[in-house]
This record gives C-alpha cells, structure tokens and sequence, in this order.
C-alpha cells in the first residue's frame, strides 16, 4: 500500500475522515456517507485502504484502493 489507509470515525458532531497515524481529522461530515464518500476518494488517491468504523468506533466495513496482496479469485 503506497499511502496512509483512510478511517472514516464517528464524532461528537458527525464523522471524521483520519489518515492512520495522523493526530487530527483530515475532515469533517455532517453524515456517515459523506464522511464515507470523501474517504474513498483519498484512499483511491493514495492508493491505499478504507476502514468504516460503527458508532461503537469498532470497525464494521473495510475496502482496499490499492495493491491488494490477496486479489479474490475468479
């Protein structure tokens, strides 16, 4: 994976789009679509994944924009 996988967190306010390792939001939403949305678009980007967390800020979803080291067959 080239870049920084992207995880899109719920907030006080909404959701956040945070690079991993980063120690602030790279962005803010109104919802978890949006939040979802501009996440994907980073992560295409850098080619790199996506992780959706749940309200319970355990991860629910999970999708790879790169390099995937274990291509599905068929």
């Amino acid at each position: 994976m080239s870049g920084k996988n992207q995880h899109v967190v719920p907030r006080e306010n909404g959701w956040g789009v945070r690079g991993e390792g980063n120690g602030r939001d790279t962005s803010h939403h109104a919802t978890q679509q949006e939040a979802i949305d501009a996440a994907r678009e980073i992560a295409r980007r850098q080619q790199s994944e996506m992780l959706i967390h749940g309200r319970d800020n355990k991860i629910r979803d999970r999708n790879s924009y790169g390099n995937d080291p274990y291509p599905p067959k068929g």
